[in-house]
């Protein structure tokens, strides 16, 4: 796991490196808001520790500006700030988590455990390829943020296409794995479901992600992979 500090205090900040390195985890420390924004955008986290009160760009403005980016690592901010007030603001603005300094260090890495696992359980329910989402917890669907409704076959369906993106999917492996029978030749039953399929999720959007290759099968890619 890979963690990035945002931390002016050269004290702390290497207090924490040094701890959470031991603790085994990757650890980058940068002491300023630009620095931080810079590293966040070109190198991946799986979390972001916080300080409010940053030279060059504060805490408020960095992590607003990362969230409108659509980076989604938690974020948990520390500050010396202990009213009601901040606390609610760095919420609302996308912090997952607040620690009021002085803090020990033992409830900092419980709260670093337990951000990073609640972060690792909604990667498992959740898969996204290009604007669609699948949702498995709830069996829910959006595209470009617009809800789909599917019949659980379709879902099915959509979920293999989806965690197998960029692969050719024969007729006979899709019907095995969404209605577990074996192919029959005379069978239209899965290209009347990816019909329905498309319909719902291809044909008032753009690009088209659910492909035929003709004498081969089905694929879900993007314009991206489509173009390569």
């Amino acid at each position: 796991m890979k963690i990035l500090i945002a931390e002016d205090e050269s004290k702390t900040g290497e207090y924490l490196k040094q701890g959470l390195t031991e603790a085994g985890y990757t650890v980058d420390w940068v002491s300023d808001g630009q620095s931080a924004l810079n590293q966040v955008l070109t190198d991946g986290y799986d979390l972001l520790i916080l300080d409010v009160m940053l030279p060059k760009m504060d805490g408020w403005t960095l992590l607003s500006t990362i969230r409108k980016a659509e980076y989604w690592m938690p974020v948990l901010f520390l500050t010396a700030q202990s009213h009601l007030d901040d606390r609610v603001r760095g919420l609302e603005l996308g912090a997952d988590d607040y620690l009021i300094k002085p803090f020990a260090f033992t409830e900092l890495l419980a709260r670093i455990k337990s951000l990073l696992r609640r972060s690792q359980q909604q990667d498992n329910d959740m898969i996204s390829v290009a604007d669609i989402e699948l949702d498995l917890r709830r069996r829910r669907v959006t595209r470009a943020g617009r809800k789909i409704d599917l019949t659980a076959k379709e879902f099915l369906l959509l979920e293999l296409f989806m965690r197998r993106q960029g692969e050719i999917l024969p007729r006979s492996l899709i019907a095995s794995q969404v209605w577990d029978m074996n192919f029959e030749s005379d069978t239209n039953v899965v290209e009347v479901a990816i019909k329905r399929l498309r319909n719902k999720i291809d044909q008032d959007f753009h690009p088209k992600l659910i492909k035929t290759i003709r004498g081969m099968g089905y694929v879900l890619e993007t314009e991206i992979e489509e173009n390569r």
